[in-house]
Protein backbone atom coordinates (compact mmCIF):
# COMPACT_ATOMS: atom_id res chain seq x y z
CA UNK A 1 0.00 0.00 0.00
CA UNK A 2 1.17 3.72 -0.91
CA UNK A 3 1.82 5.32 1.95
CA UNK A 4 0.32 9.30 1.44
CA UNK A 5 2.56 11.88 0.56
CA UNK A 6 3.11 13.93 3.82
CA UNK A 7 6.21 16.73 2.50
CA UNK A 8 6.39 17.82 -0.90
CA UNK A 9 9.03 16.22 -1.73
CA UNK A 10 7.08 12.71 -0.98
CA UNK A 11 5.60 13.26 -3.98
CA UNK A 12 8.85 12.15 -6.03
CA UNK A 13 9.94 9.53 -3.46
CA UNK A 14 7.25 7.19 -3.86
CA UNK A 15 9.80 3.93 -3.51
CA UNK A 16 7.07 1.51 -4.56
CA UNK A 17 6.58 2.64 -8.34
CA UNK A 18 8.99 1.57 -11.42
CA UNK A 19 8.52 5.25 -12.73
CA UNK A 20 12.06 5.62 -13.25
CA UNK A 21 11.82 5.39 -17.53
CA UNK A 22 9.24 7.49 -17.49
CA UNK A 23 9.44 10.96 -19.10
CA UNK A 24 9.25 13.67 -16.46
CA UNK A 25 10.04 16.87 -18.21
CA UNK A 26 10.55 18.38 -21.46
CA UNK A 27 11.56 21.89 -22.66
CA UNK A 28 12.83 22.65 -25.95
CA UNK A 29 16.48 21.90 -25.25
CA UNK A 30 16.36 18.36 -22.98
CA UNK A 31 14.14 15.98 -21.65
CA UNK A 32 14.54 14.16 -18.69
CA UNK A 33 13.15 10.93 -16.70
CA UNK A 34 11.25 10.66 -13.45
CA UNK A 35 14.81 8.62 -12.60
CA UNK A 36 17.13 11.62 -13.55
CA UNK A 37 15.17 13.74 -11.99
CA UNK A 38 15.26 12.23 -8.61
CA UNK A 39 19.16 11.89 -8.95
CA UNK A 40 19.24 15.60 -9.91
CA UNK A 41 16.85 16.68 -6.75
CA UNK A 42 19.37 14.82 -4.63
CA UNK A 43 22.34 16.50 -6.26
CA UNK A 44 20.40 20.07 -5.39
CA UNK A 45 19.81 19.27 -1.76
CA UNK A 46 22.99 17.42 -1.24
CA UNK A 47 24.63 20.91 -1.82
CA UNK A 48 22.20 22.44 0.37
CA UNK A 49 22.78 20.69 2.78
CA UNK A 50 26.78 21.29 2.63
CA UNK A 51 25.93 24.67 2.53
CA UNK A 52 24.91 24.19 6.13
CA UNK A 53 20.78 24.79 5.22
CA UNK A 54 19.04 24.54 8.37
CA UNK A 55 15.53 23.21 8.90
CA UNK A 56 13.08 26.31 8.37
CA UNK A 57 16.06 28.18 6.62
CA UNK A 58 14.57 30.41 3.63
CA UNK A 59 16.20 29.46 0.06
CA UNK A 60 15.12 31.65 -2.72
CA UNK A 61 15.02 30.42 -6.22
CA UNK A 62 15.81 32.77 -8.92
CA UNK A 63 15.58 30.77 -12.25
CA UNK A 64 13.97 30.87 -15.85
CA UNK A 65 11.47 28.33 -16.43
CA UNK A 66 13.53 25.22 -16.50
CA UNK A 67 14.22 21.91 -15.24
CA UNK A 68 16.50 23.05 -12.94
CA UNK A 69 14.06 24.81 -11.21
CA UNK A 70 11.82 22.67 -10.60
CA UNK A 71 14.95 20.51 -9.00
CA UNK A 72 15.50 22.98 -6.62
CA UNK A 73 12.23 23.33 -5.36
CA UNK A 74 11.94 19.52 -4.59
CA UNK A 75 15.44 20.06 -3.49
CA UNK A 76 14.58 22.43 -1.02
CA UNK A 77 12.00 20.76 0.60
CA UNK A 78 14.26 17.54 0.49
CA UNK A 79 16.58 19.19 2.54
CA UNK A 80 14.24 20.64 5.08
CA UNK A 81 13.99 24.35 4.17
CA UNK A 82 11.02 26.72 2.93
CA UNK A 83 11.28 27.75 -0.75
CA UNK A 84 10.37 31.02 -2.64
CA UNK A 85 10.06 31.33 -5.78
CA UNK A 86 10.86 34.84 -7.64
CA UNK A 87 9.16 35.58 -10.79
CA UNK A 88 12.75 35.89 -12.86
CA UNK A 89 10.34 39.40 -14.67
CA UNK A 90 11.07 40.95 -11.47
CA UNK A 91 13.48 43.91 -11.52
CA UNK A 92 17.10 43.30 -9.09
CA UNK A 93 15.17 45.98 -6.75
CA UNK A 94 12.06 44.06 -6.70
CA UNK A 95 13.83 40.42 -6.28
CA UNK A 96 16.26 42.36 -3.32
CA UNK A 97 13.01 43.11 -1.71
CA UNK A 98 11.63 39.75 -1.53
CA UNK A 99 15.00 37.92 -0.40
CA UNK A 100 15.71 40.66 2.14
CA UNK A 101 12.25 40.33 3.17
CA UNK A 102 11.74 36.20 3.42
CA UNK A 103 15.28 36.60 5.40
CA UNK A 104 17.17 33.70 3.13
CA UNK A 105 20.07 31.98 3.80
CA UNK A 106 20.94 31.13 0.87
CA UNK A 107 19.67 31.65 -3.11
CA UNK A 108 19.43 29.08 -5.97
CA UNK A 109 20.27 31.43 -9.50
CA UNK A 110 22.49 30.63 -12.59
CA UNK A 111 25.32 32.29 -14.13
CA UNK A 112 22.98 34.53 -16.64
CA UNK A 113 20.44 35.91 -13.72
CA UNK A 114 23.51 35.99 -11.04
CA UNK A 115 24.86 38.57 -13.47
CA UNK A 116 22.21 40.53 -14.23
CA UNK A 117 21.28 41.13 -10.21
CA UNK A 118 24.99 41.36 -9.44
CA UNK A 119 24.39 44.64 -7.69
CA UNK A 120 21.57 42.86 -5.59
CA UNK A 121 23.72 40.40 -4.65
CA UNK A 122 26.85 41.87 -3.63
CA UNK A 123 24.94 44.34 -1.53
CA UNK A 124 23.65 40.91 0.74
CA UNK A 125 26.38 40.23 2.44
CA UNK A 126 24.88 36.97 4.58
CA UNK A 127 23.33 35.40 1.66
CA UNK A 128 24.80 32.30 0.00
CA UNK A 129 24.53 31.67 -3.59
CA UNK A 130 23.92 28.14 -5.27
CA UNK A 131 24.32 28.19 -9.00
CA UNK A 132 22.80 25.56 -10.77
CA UNK A 133 26.10 25.61 -13.08
CA UNK A 134 28.06 24.39 -11.24
CA UNK A 135 26.59 21.78 -8.51
CA UNK A 136 28.85 18.32 -8.29
CA UNK A 137 27.48 15.11 -7.81
CA UNK A 138 26.28 13.59 -4.74
CA UNK A 139 27.66 10.66 -3.53
CA UNK A 140 26.76 10.30 0.19
CA UNK A 141 23.07 9.58 1.56
CA UNK A 142 20.80 12.43 2.97
CA UNK A 143 19.85 12.49 6.34
CA UNK A 144 15.93 12.50 6.54
CA UNK A 145 13.80 15.29 6.96
CA UNK A 146 13.01 16.53 10.31
CA UNK A 147 10.09 18.44 8.69
CA UNK A 148 6.25 16.88 9.32
CA UNK A 149 3.36 18.38 7.11
CA UNK A 150 2.60 21.38 9.40
CA UNK A 151 6.27 23.26 8.89
CA UNK A 152 6.56 25.68 6.73
CA UNK A 153 6.79 24.77 2.56
CA UNK A 154 7.04 27.49 0.58
CA UNK A 155 5.95 31.63 0.86
CA UNK A 156 4.47 32.52 -2.41
CA UNK A 157 5.14 36.51 -2.83
CA UNK A 158 1.80 37.85 -3.86
CA UNK A 159 0.94 41.88 -4.12
CA UNK A 160 -2.06 43.12 -2.03
CA UNK A 161 -3.72 46.84 -2.50
CA UNK A 162 -0.97 48.72 -0.69
CA UNK A 163 2.63 48.54 -0.55
CA UNK A 164 5.22 46.01 -1.60
CA UNK A 165 4.44 42.50 -2.06
CA UNK A 166 3.39 39.94 0.92
CA UNK A 167 4.91 36.37 1.46
CA UNK A 168 1.77 34.23 2.10
CA UNK A 169 2.85 31.27 3.66
CA UNK A 170 1.86 27.65 2.54
CA UNK A 171 2.27 24.86 5.11
CA UNK A 172 3.76 20.76 3.21
CA UNK A 173 -0.19 19.79 3.98
CA UNK A 174 -1.37 22.94 2.01
CA UNK A 175 0.43 21.98 -0.94
CA UNK A 176 -0.30 18.36 -1.13
CA UNK A 177 -4.10 18.85 -0.50
CA UNK A 178 -4.26 21.17 -3.41
CA UNK A 179 -2.46 18.90 -5.78
CA UNK A 180 -4.84 16.19 -4.60
CA UNK A 181 -8.11 18.13 -5.02
CA UNK A 182 -7.10 19.78 -8.22
CA UNK A 183 -5.57 16.38 -9.65
CA UNK A 184 -9.23 14.64 -8.34
CA UNK A 185 -11.64 17.35 -10.29
CA UNK A 186 -9.68 17.69 -13.42
CA UNK A 187 -9.33 13.52 -13.43
CA UNK A 188 -5.47 13.96 -14.39
CA UNK A 189 -3.21 10.74 -14.43
CA UNK A 190 -0.04 9.38 -15.28
CA UNK A 191 -1.29 9.39 -19.12
CA UNK A 192 -1.61 13.02 -19.10
CA UNK A 193 0.72 15.40 -20.87
CA UNK A 194 0.31 18.75 -19.05
CA UNK A 195 1.72 21.98 -20.91
CA UNK A 196 3.08 24.21 -18.19
CA UNK A 197 3.74 28.09 -19.22
CA UNK A 198 2.69 29.56 -15.84
CA UNK A 199 5.40 30.93 -13.98
CA UNK A 200 6.38 28.10 -10.69
CA UNK A 201 5.94 31.78 -8.45
CA UNK A 202 2.35 31.87 -9.07
CA UNK A 203 0.65 29.39 -6.91
CA UNK A 204 -1.18 27.65 -9.81
CA UNK A 205 2.00 27.50 -11.78
CA UNK A 206 3.63 25.80 -9.23
CA UNK A 207 0.16 23.46 -8.91
CA UNK A 208 0.74 21.94 -12.42
CA UNK A 209 4.47 20.58 -11.21
CA UNK A 210 3.05 19.30 -8.14
CA UNK A 211 0.49 17.69 -9.77
CA UNK A 212 2.24 15.97 -12.49
CA UNK A 213 4.65 14.88 -10.43
CA UNK A 214 2.14 12.81 -7.78
CA UNK A 215 0.84 11.25 -10.66
CA UNK A 216 3.91 10.73 -12.70
CA UNK A 217 2.50 12.52 -15.48
CA UNK A 218 4.70 14.91 -18.19
CA UNK A 219 5.41 18.42 -17.82
CA UNK A 220 6.52 19.92 -20.94
CA UNK A 221 7.96 23.71 -19.99
CA UNK A 222 7.27 26.43 -22.20
CA UNK A 223 8.33 30.44 -21.80
CA UNK A 224 6.40 31.85 -25.05
CA UNK A 225 6.36 35.33 -26.81
CA UNK A 226 3.62 34.46 -29.36
CA UNK A 227 0.14 32.14 -29.09
CA UNK A 228 1.53 30.46 -32.04
CA UNK A 229 4.47 28.86 -29.81
CA UNK A 230 1.52 27.63 -27.60
CA UNK A 231 -0.32 25.59 -30.40
CA UNK A 232 3.01 24.34 -31.81
CA UNK A 233 3.80 23.36 -28.44
CA UNK A 234 0.40 21.66 -27.94
CA UNK A 235 0.36 20.05 -31.35
CA UNK A 236 4.13 19.00 -31.19
CA UNK A 237 4.01 16.85 -27.83
CA UNK A 238 0.60 15.72 -27.85
CA UNK A 239 -0.59 17.77 -24.79
CA UNK A 240 -3.32 16.75 -22.77
CA UNK A 241 -4.04 19.96 -20.06
CA UNK A 242 -3.20 23.67 -20.39
CA UNK A 243 -3.37 26.26 -17.67
CA UNK A 244 -3.55 29.62 -18.64
CA UNK A 245 -4.52 33.14 -17.01
CA UNK A 246 -7.53 35.34 -18.73
CA UNK A 247 -4.61 37.27 -20.78
CA UNK A 248 -3.59 33.57 -22.43
CA UNK A 249 -6.93 33.07 -24.10
CA UNK A 250 -6.95 36.33 -25.18
CA UNK A 251 -4.27 35.97 -27.11
CA UNK A 252 -4.92 31.79 -28.16
CA UNK A 253 -8.11 33.92 -29.78
CA UNK A 254 -7.20 37.04 -30.92
CA UNK A 255 -3.40 36.38 -31.74
CA UNK A 256 -3.16 33.45 -32.76
CA UNK A 257 -4.00 32.62 -36.48
CA UNK A 258 -2.34 29.29 -36.30
CA UNK A 259 -5.52 28.05 -33.58
CA UNK A 260 -7.67 27.92 -36.25
CA UNK A 261 -5.85 25.93 -38.82
CA UNK A 262 -4.75 23.24 -36.40
CA UNK A 263 -6.26 20.28 -34.99
CA UNK A 264 -5.78 19.66 -31.23
CA UNK A 265 -7.13 16.26 -30.38
CA UNK A 266 -4.88 15.32 -27.80
CA UNK A 267 -6.20 18.35 -25.72
CA UNK A 268 -8.35 17.29 -23.18
CA UNK A 269 -8.41 19.96 -20.85
CA UNK A 270 -7.63 23.86 -20.34
CA UNK A 271 -8.22 25.78 -17.24
CA UNK A 272 -8.04 29.13 -15.53
CA UNK A 273 -7.33 31.18 -12.90
CA UNK A 274 -5.97 34.74 -11.94
CA UNK A 275 -9.30 36.51 -13.17
CA UNK A 276 -12.68 36.12 -15.00
CA UNK A 277 -12.59 35.10 -18.60
CA UNK A 278 -15.08 37.42 -20.83
CA UNK A 279 -17.99 35.34 -22.27
CA UNK A 280 -17.27 36.27 -25.89
CA UNK A 281 -13.95 34.63 -24.98
CA UNK A 282 -15.49 31.81 -23.76
CA UNK A 283 -17.26 30.94 -26.19
CA UNK A 284 -14.72 31.56 -29.20
CA UNK A 285 -12.83 29.03 -27.63
CA UNK A 286 -15.63 26.28 -27.55
CA UNK A 287 -15.89 26.88 -31.62
CA UNK A 288 -12.08 26.28 -31.53
CA UNK A 289 -11.58 23.49 -29.08
CA UNK A 290 -14.93 21.88 -29.38
CA UNK A 291 -13.54 18.71 -28.04
CA UNK A 292 -11.41 20.15 -25.40
CA UNK A 293 -13.52 20.46 -21.73
CA UNK A 294 -13.32 24.14 -20.13
CA UNK A 295 -12.95 24.68 -16.41
CA UNK A 296 -12.98 27.86 -15.45
CA UNK A 297 -11.69 28.68 -11.33
CA UNK A 298 -11.19 30.93 -9.05
CA UNK A 299 -8.94 31.35 -5.95
CA UNK A 300 -6.55 33.45 -4.19
CA UNK A 301 -2.52 32.79 -2.99
CA UNK A 302 -3.98 33.00 0.52
CA UNK A 303 -6.25 30.05 -0.03
CA UNK A 304 -5.34 28.49 -2.94
CA UNK A 305 -8.13 27.66 -5.05
CA UNK A 306 -11.83 28.44 -3.91
CA UNK A 307 -14.10 27.66 -6.49
CA UNK A 308 -14.26 25.73 -9.90
CA UNK A 309 -17.07 25.55 -12.58
CA UNK A 310 -17.97 22.28 -14.04
CA UNK A 311 -17.54 22.20 -17.82
CA UNK A 312 -21.06 21.28 -18.22
CA UNK A 313 -22.19 24.44 -16.66
CA UNK A 314 -20.09 27.08 -18.53
CA UNK A 315 -22.89 27.26 -21.26
CA UNK A 316 -25.56 27.96 -18.80
CA UNK A 317 -23.82 29.96 -15.96
CA UNK A 318 -21.15 31.30 -18.32
CA UNK A 319 -20.41 34.55 -16.08
CA UNK A 320 -20.18 32.21 -12.80
CA UNK A 321 -16.88 31.22 -11.01
CA UNK A 322 -18.41 28.14 -9.83
CA UNK A 323 -18.95 26.11 -6.35
CA UNK A 324 -16.34 25.05 -3.83
CA UNK A 325 -13.61 22.72 -5.06
CA UNK A 326 -13.28 19.40 -3.30
CA UNK A 327 -12.53 19.07 0.38
CA UNK A 328 -13.35 22.84 0.97
CA UNK A 329 -16.53 24.75 1.85
CA UNK A 330 -17.16 28.53 0.58
CA UNK A 331 -20.03 31.02 1.84
CA UNK A 332 -20.93 34.64 1.35
CA UNK A 333 -20.63 36.81 4.66
CA UNK A 334 -22.51 40.22 4.98
CA UNK A 335 -20.70 43.08 6.95
CA UNK A 336 -22.12 41.96 10.33
CA UNK A 337 -20.45 38.68 9.67
CA UNK A 338 -23.91 36.52 8.64
CA UNK A 339 -24.25 34.09 6.04
CA UNK A 340 -25.79 36.18 2.90
CA UNK A 341 -29.24 35.21 1.25
CA UNK A 342 -29.02 34.25 -2.35
CA UNK A 343 -28.57 37.38 -4.27
CA UNK A 344 -27.28 39.44 -1.74
CA UNK A 345 -23.76 40.20 -2.09
CA UNK A 346 -21.13 39.51 0.53
CA UNK A 347 -17.17 38.87 0.69
CA UNK A 348 -16.33 35.55 -0.17
CA UNK A 349 -14.95 33.23 2.50
CA UNK A 350 -13.11 29.80 1.89
CA UNK A 351 -12.47 27.15 4.64
CA UNK A 352 -10.36 24.10 4.01
CA UNK A 353 -7.41 22.28 4.09
CA UNK A 354 -5.52 24.88 1.48
CA UNK A 355 -6.04 28.02 3.94
CA UNK A 356 -2.55 29.48 4.23
CA UNK A 357 -0.54 30.29 7.14
CA UNK A 358 -0.48 34.02 6.66
CA UNK A 359 1.80 36.45 5.64
CA UNK A 360 5.30 36.11 6.60
CA UNK A 361 6.07 38.47 9.63
CA UNK A 362 2.59 40.54 8.93
CA UNK A 363 0.72 39.37 12.36
CA UNK A 364 -1.47 42.66 11.58
CA UNK A 365 -2.24 41.54 7.82
CA UNK A 366 -3.33 38.00 8.89
CA UNK A 367 -5.56 38.90 11.23
CA UNK A 368 -7.16 40.86 8.44
CA UNK A 369 -7.38 38.33 6.36
CA UNK A 370 -7.71 34.75 8.32
CA UNK A 371 -10.05 35.23 11.16
CA UNK A 372 -12.08 32.83 13.18
CA UNK A 373 -15.14 31.20 11.34
CA UNK A 374 -17.92 33.52 11.68
CA UNK A 375 -20.88 30.76 11.54
CA UNK A 376 -19.22 28.30 14.24
CA UNK A 377 -17.78 29.53 17.16
CA UNK A 378 -14.55 28.64 18.31
CA UNK A 379 -15.94 26.92 21.80
CA UNK A 380 -17.95 24.43 19.35
CA UNK A 381 -15.07 23.98 16.99
CA UNK A 382 -14.70 26.21 14.35
CA UNK A 383 -11.43 27.10 12.63
CA UNK A 384 -9.94 29.26 10.99
CA UNK A 385 -11.13 30.69 7.72
CA UNK A 386 -9.72 32.97 4.68
CA UNK A 387 -11.87 36.00 3.94
CA UNK A 388 -11.03 36.29 0.20
CA UNK A 389 -11.77 40.23 0.08
CA UNK A 390 -13.72 39.66 -3.30
CA UNK A 391 -17.36 40.50 -2.91
CA UNK A 392 -19.76 38.08 -4.23
CA UNK A 393 -23.57 36.89 -5.06
CA UNK A 394 -24.57 33.21 -4.69
CA UNK A 395 -27.52 32.16 -6.60
CA UNK A 396 -30.74 30.32 -5.57
CA UNK A 397 -28.65 26.60 -6.96
CA UNK A 398 -25.70 27.63 -5.00
CA UNK A 399 -23.17 29.02 -7.80
CA UNK A 400 -21.51 32.39 -7.27
CA UNK A 401 -20.79 35.04 -9.10
CA UNK A 402 -18.08 37.68 -8.88
CA UNK A 403 -19.32 41.29 -8.04
CA UNK A 404 -15.99 43.28 -7.10
CA UNK A 405 -13.14 43.67 -4.66
CA UNK A 406 -13.00 45.59 -1.27
CA UNK A 407 -10.20 47.20 -1.95
CA UNK A 408 -8.20 48.87 -5.30
CA UNK A 409 -5.60 45.93 -6.47
CA UNK A 410 -5.43 46.03 -9.78
CA UNK A 411 -5.62 42.34 -11.75
CA UNK A 412 -3.49 42.46 -14.79
CA UNK A 413 -2.23 39.70 -17.12
CA UNK A 414 -2.99 37.57 -14.16
CA UNK A 415 -0.93 39.19 -12.07
CA UNK A 416 -1.98 40.72 -8.74
CA UNK A 417 -0.54 44.52 -8.73
CA UNK A 418 -0.50 46.97 -6.15
CA UNK A 419 -1.15 50.17 -7.29
CA UNK A 420 1.18 52.03 -3.90
CA UNK A 421 3.90 49.81 -5.38
CA UNK A 422 3.59 51.54 -8.82
CA UNK A 423 2.89 54.65 -7.69
CA UNK A 424 6.28 54.71 -5.02
CA UNK A 425 8.69 54.06 -8.22
CA UNK A 426 6.70 57.62 -9.91
CA UNK A 427 6.92 59.28 -6.87
CA UNK A 428 10.71 58.82 -6.52
CA UNK A 429 11.50 60.07 -9.99
CA UNK A 430 10.73 63.23 -8.59
CA UNK A 431 8.26 64.65 -11.37
CA UNK A 432 5.42 64.88 -9.02
CA UNK A 433 3.69 66.29 -6.39
CA UNK A 434 0.56 63.73 -6.50
CA UNK A 435 -0.29 60.83 -8.22
CA UNK A 436 -2.43 57.59 -7.98
CA UNK A 437 -2.42 54.20 -9.95
CA UNK A 438 -5.11 52.68 -11.28
CA UNK A 439 -6.64 49.51 -13.03
CA UNK A 440 -8.99 50.17 -16.84
CA UNK A 441 -10.93 47.77 -18.32
CA UNK A 442 -9.00 45.94 -20.87
CA UNK A 443 -10.21 43.25 -23.24
CA UNK A 444 -6.96 41.34 -23.88
CA UNK A 445 -5.54 41.43 -20.25
CA UNK A 446 -8.34 42.38 -17.89
CA UNK A 447 -7.06 45.51 -16.51
CA UNK A 448 -4.33 47.43 -17.49
CA UNK A 449 -2.31 50.01 -15.32
CA UNK A 450 -3.30 53.91 -15.78
CA UNK A 451 -1.34 56.56 -13.81
CA UNK A 452 -2.66 60.09 -13.46
CA UNK A 453 -0.45 62.45 -11.67
CA UNK A 454 -0.06 66.06 -11.03
CA UNK A 455 2.77 67.59 -11.96
CA UNK A 456 5.58 69.42 -9.52
CA UNK A 457 7.11 72.00 -11.96
CA UNK A 458 4.73 71.66 -14.86
CA UNK A 459 6.10 69.77 -17.40
CA UNK A 460 6.75 66.13 -17.43
CA UNK A 461 8.88 64.11 -19.85
CA UNK A 462 6.61 61.33 -19.56
CA UNK A 463 8.52 58.70 -22.01
CA UNK A 464 11.92 59.70 -19.94
CA UNK A 465 9.91 59.22 -16.47
CA UNK A 466 8.47 55.86 -17.73
CA UNK A 467 11.77 54.54 -18.55
CA UNK A 468 13.19 55.32 -15.46
CA UNK A 469 10.52 53.76 -14.05
CA UNK A 470 10.85 50.61 -15.78
CA UNK A 471 14.42 49.86 -14.32
CA UNK A 472 12.27 49.61 -11.05
CA UNK A 473 9.60 47.51 -11.94
CA UNK A 474 8.47 44.13 -14.11
CA UNK A 475 7.12 44.62 -17.39
CA UNK A 476 3.80 43.65 -15.97
CA UNK A 477 3.74 46.03 -13.68
CA UNK A 478 4.35 49.71 -15.47
CA UNK A 479 1.50 52.16 -16.71
CA UNK A 480 1.22 52.52 -20.51
CA UNK A 481 0.88 56.22 -19.97
CA UNK A 482 1.02 58.68 -17.43
CA UNK A 483 -2.43 61.34 -18.07
CA UNK A 484 -1.14 65.00 -16.18
CA UNK A 485 -4.02 66.15 -14.80
CA UNK A 486 -4.07 69.73 -12.22
CA UNK A 487 -5.41 67.85 -9.45
CA UNK A 488 -6.74 64.66 -7.93
CA UNK A 489 -10.35 63.77 -7.26
CA UNK A 490 -10.62 63.77 -3.28
CA UNK A 491 -13.36 62.15 -0.88
CA UNK A 492 -14.88 64.01 1.72
CA UNK A 493 -12.22 62.82 4.40
CA UNK A 494 -9.93 63.83 2.03
CA UNK A 495 -8.56 60.79 0.31
CA UNK A 496 -7.74 60.38 -3.10
CA UNK A 497 -11.06 59.30 -4.86
CA UNK A 498 -9.94 56.11 -7.20
CA UNK A 499 -13.23 55.04 -7.90
CA UNK A 500 -13.95 58.66 -9.68
CA UNK A 501 -10.89 58.17 -11.31
CA UNK A 502 -11.60 54.63 -13.06
CA UNK A 503 -15.10 55.91 -13.18
CA UNK A 504 -14.36 58.86 -15.59
CA UNK A 505 -12.27 56.87 -17.62
CA UNK A 506 -14.07 53.85 -17.61
CA UNK A 507 -15.45 54.69 -20.89
CA UNK A 508 -12.50 55.48 -22.77
CA UNK A 509 -10.41 52.36 -21.34
CA UNK A 510 -10.53 50.40 -24.72
CA UNK A 511 -8.93 53.31 -26.77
Amino acid sequence: MTTPPVLVHHLLEAADRDDGGRTALITAQRSVTYGEFRALVHRYAAALHQMGLQRGDRVSILLPKSIEECAAIFAISRAGGVFVPINPLLRPAQARHIIEDCEAAILITNDDLAGAHGETLNALATLKVLRTDGIPQADTPLPPSPCIGEDLAAIMYTSGSTGRPKGVMLSHRNLIAGTRIVRTYLGITGDDRILSILPFSFDYGLNQLLTAVEQRASLVLLTFRFGDEIVRAIRDHNCTGLAGVPTIWSILTRAAPLLEKTSLPSLRYITNSGGAVPSATTARLRQLLPDTRIVWMYGLTEAFRSTYLPPEEIDRRPTSIGKAIPECEVFVVTADGKRAKPGEPGILVHRGPTVSLGYWKRPEDTARVLRQNPLIPAECGGDIVCYSGDRVVEDEDGFLYFVGRDDAMIKSSGYRISPTEVEEVLMATGQFRQIAVIGLPDPLIGQRVHAVAVARNGAVDVPVTLKAASEKLATFMMPRDIELVSELPVTPNGKVDYKALVAERAGHAGH
